[in-house]
C-alpha cells in the first residue's frame, strides 16, 4: 500500500471527512463501473455505490492491510452489487426477456461490448462479468450467487453465445 494511501486511510479512520471525500473520489469510478456491469441499471448502480461506501466507512477500522485497499474495496463493491441483484425481484421476473439497453449518463461513453453485456439476462450477465471481466472462478461465482457451479458455467456459456450472436448481427 502506498504511504499516501495509508496516511489517507488513517485520517479517514480518525474521522477526517475531507480525507474520506478524497478516498471516495479516488475510487468512485471503479466502484460505479462494476456496479453498473452487474446491475445493468444506472439508478441501481448508483444505489450500490452509495451502499458500498457506507460499508467502507463502517468497516474501515477493521481493514488490516493484508491486501491492497483497492482489492478490499472491490470485494465490498462486488458483494454489495450481488446482494442488490439477489434482492431485486423485478430482475428475476425479467430474467428471461431481452430488454433494451438502459439509458446511461451521456457523459459516459461505453464500448459496444459493454452495451451488449447490459442486454444479457441478469444471471448470465452477473456470471459473465464476474468470470470474464473480474476474474472470479466458477466455484467462487457459484458461492457468491448461491447457484451450482455447473449453473455458473452454463450461464457463462449462454452469455458468450448471446454476445457472439449479437456481435455477428451487427456486422
Amino acid at each position: 500500500m502506498l504511504q499516501d494511501e495509508r496516511t489517507m486511510l488513517h485520517l479517514v479512520i480518525a474521522g477526517d471527512k475531507a480525507a474520506y471525500e478524497q478516498l471516495y473520489k479516488n475510487y468512485l469510478g471503479r466502484v460505479y463501473a462494476i456496479s453498473l456491469r452487474l446491475l445493468a441499471n444506472q439508478a441501481k448502480a448508483e444505489e450500490a455505490v452509495q451502499e458500498t461506501f457506507i460499508k467502507v466507512w463502517q468497516q474501515l477500522p477493521d481493514f488490516r492491510g493484508d491486501s491492497q485497499f483497492a482489492t478490499w474495496l472491490h470485494r465490498i463493491a462486488v458483494r454489495t452489487a450481488i446482494d442488490m441483484w439477489r434482492h431485486d425481484k423485478v430482475a428475476r421476473l425479467i430474467d428471461e426477456t431481452y430488454t433494451d439497453i438502459p439509458e446511461v449518463a451521456q457523459e459516459q461513453e461505453q464500448h459496444q461490448l459493454d452495451k451488449l453485456i447490459l442486454r444479457l439476462p441478469s444471471q448470465a450477465r452477473a456470471v459473465f462479468v464476474l468470470f470474464a471481466v473480474e476474474g472470479y472462478q466458477h466455484q467462487e461465482i457459484a458461492s457468491l450467487l448461491n447457484i451450482a457451479e455447473g449453473s455458473s458455467k452454463a450461464q457463462y456459456h449462454r452469455a458468450r453465445q448471446l454476445l457472439q450472436e449479437w456481435l455477428n448481427a451487427k456486422q
